[in-house]
């Protein structure tokens, strides 16, 4: 894709953090993982019923991977920190904080910027700034409240059309705006929490086109202002290892706009103000403990002002056989509702206001494992998806009464997840994690060429059947960590849009990408300030087979700069 060059930020295994503490002295407190999920409850992570990975900074920060935000410090005091990188496609990346606070309150602040001149030697920069900040207060022992707000500001060029080719020497998107949120809650009695929350957030979308040269015709730019504001209540109560939530949230979304489209056979200017809001009703039951025995039920019901009442569930259980196995299934039900575009565009494409939501149906089944004191694990699990309601879009030329989305195609999803994690030596660990799915459109869409998004009995678009990724993290001598990862993708279906009518489903080949990331701190924390070096070598090897058909891959793209603090 010929933005891949701003998406850094991935999927983590446990594996670097595991590392990075066997090399460390303990911590004077040391916590057990707890996993988020949309359970809103905390659960220790082997006692939920889905498949889990948990990332940590400290793990994000050993690969070089860039965070929105340091995590927040309970120390008394103030801490400040400062992080810098650059490297090639005329990368940069540069980032400051502020942190601190006590038991009863605790502030952050972080500022970061991050540019690129991209892949194409023309019109592919990239500019993002984003400033952060976080308040906590606790007053008492039961009430405690949060603030955050965030402002970005994002700018992107780029040079290729729909088929990936690089004719364009100045259109771009950007869009700038702030996100608020504000959480409260309080605790009365032993079992009793309430908790509110609400939150805000604004975006400034722009969107132009001019012409690249002066004997061409037609020009493009749009300017859209998008809304969406959300607030909600939930109560919880928990007795012994029972946990029981219900609760109620609102949201509405709401854009205005105008785009004009601008020629030597005229003027077509077009403007839209739309709104959609939704109101969502959910109950749900945990029961976890010192019992082997863990059970999760919930239900939702969502009153939608496009397509109305929508309900959905979940049911899963987790057993543990004994103190290193463990069994766990889930099933479930979830929908997608329509983009804005696709219910309300004007103009040229015309959305469909009549769209019921995409609808999936989904279980899962699975056994974790364990060896030798936590030195190796393995984990495998069997999944399940089916999907209806898909909604396509339709090239053919609209009427002024009809519409270009419709809900026609289904497909389904089945496969297996294995992973591995062994502890070769105590400041070495290896993961390997291995992914086999196969897809099938059972719905046809409404396209019935060899070109169509969904063709019967075909695979789903970019859904790869294999996807292997080994990995391998090492401490050197306390001060330094070293992470050496890759990624190796198999064959998967794709349209080339650069090829005639009729032949554009292609199979494109498979491909591997290597990362080599490295930390070494030469000033640590017990000096109150820290110096670390830091640098990031992506697809090691420069692999230019596409990730998708047309569009240019990132080649071998090398990072490297350092990251300060000063404690109190």
């Amino acid at each position: 894709m010929h933005y891949a060059f701003v998406l850094r930020l991935s999927v983590l295994s446990s594996l670097a953090a595991s590392v990075a503490v066997a090399a460390q002295e303990p911590d004077t407190v040391v916590l057990n993982p707890v996993v988020v999920t949309a359970t809103r409850v905390p659960t220790p992570a082997d006692a939920v019923t889905a498949a889990v990975t948990i990332v940590s900074g400290r793990e994000l920060q050993l690969r070089g991977i860039r965070t929105v935000a340091e995590a927040l410090r309970t120390v008394p005091g103030a801490a400040v920190t400062a992080a810098a990188r650059a490297g090639t496609y005329g990368s940069a990346e540069y980032e400051t904080g502020l942190a601190g606070g006590g038991s009863r309150a605790s502030y952050s602040v972080t500022v970061s910027r991050f540019r690129s001149d991209g892949l194409y030697p023309y019109n592919n920069q990239y500019r993002n700034t984003v400033v952060s900040s976080r308040v906590r207060v606790a007053p008492d022992d039961r009430t405690d409240a949060s603030l955050t707000y965030r402002w970005g500001d994002d700018t992107y060029h780029f040079p290729t059309n729909g088929a990936g080719q690089p004719v364009d020497s100045n259109q771009f998107s950007a869009d700038r705006g702030p996100s608020l949120s504000v959480d409260a809650g309080r605790r009365f009695g032993a079992g009793l929490e309430v908790r509110g929350v609400a939150a805000l957030r604004e975006l400034r979308l722009r969107s132009e086109d001019r012409p690249d040269s002066p004997g061409e015709d037609g020009s493009f730019e749009s300017r859209d202002f998008v809304r969406r504001a959300s607030g909600g209540v939930l109560a919880t109560w928990r007795r012994a290892a029972a946990a029981v939530t219900a609760g109620i949230d609102y949201e509405d979304e709401r854009q205005t706009g105008r785009s004009v489209f601008t020629a030597s056979f005229g003027t077509f200017p077009d403007s839209i103000n739309v709104l959609r809001w939704n109101t969502g009703y959910y109950a749900q039951a945990l029961f976890t403990g010192a019992s082997p025995l863990s059970l999760t039920l919930g239900g939702r019901v969502d009153d939608n002002s496009q397509f109305g009442p929508h309900g959905t569930f979940r049911a899963g259980v987790s057993y543990r056989i004994d103190a290193t196995t463990r069994v766990r299934a889930m099933v479930g039900t979830g929908y997608k509702e329509p983009t804005f575009f696709e219910n309300f565009a004007r103009g040229s494409v015309h959305g469909n206001p009549n769209l019921d939501p995409e609808r999936s149906t989904s279980w899962e089944a699975g056994l974790e494992r364990g060896w030798g004191d936590g030195r190796m694990r393995v984990a495998l699990t069997y999944f399940d998806q089916r999907f209806r309601d898909l909604i396509e879009f339709t090239f053919t030329p609209a009427p002024p009464d009809t519409v270009n989305y419709f809900n026609v195609a289904g497909a389904l999803a089945r496969g297996i997840e294995a992973s591995a994690e062994v502890r070769l030596a105590r400041d070495v660990v290896a993961t390997l994690a291995y992914t086999y799915l196969h897809t099938r459109v059972d719905n046809p869409g409404l396209d019935s060429s060899p070109d169509g998004l969904f063709s019967a009995g075909q695979s789903l678009l970019r859904r790869p059947a294999h996807t292997l990724t080994p990995q391998i993290a090492a401490a050197l001598g306390g001060r330094g960590h070293v992470v050496l990862g890759a990624q190796w993708v198999g064959r998967r279906d794709d349209l080339d849009f650069s090829r005639p009518a009729g032949e554009r489903r292609v199979s494109l080949p498979a491909y591997a990408r290597v990362s080599l990331a490295g930390q070494y701190t030469m000033l640590g924390h017990d000096a109150g300030r820290f110096v670390a070096l830091t640098a990031r070598i992506e697809n090691l090897l420069n692999d230019r087979t596409p990730e998708i058909a047309g569009f240019l891959p990132r080649g071998r793209t090398i990072l490297a700069g350092a990251r300060v603090g000063v404690e109190p």
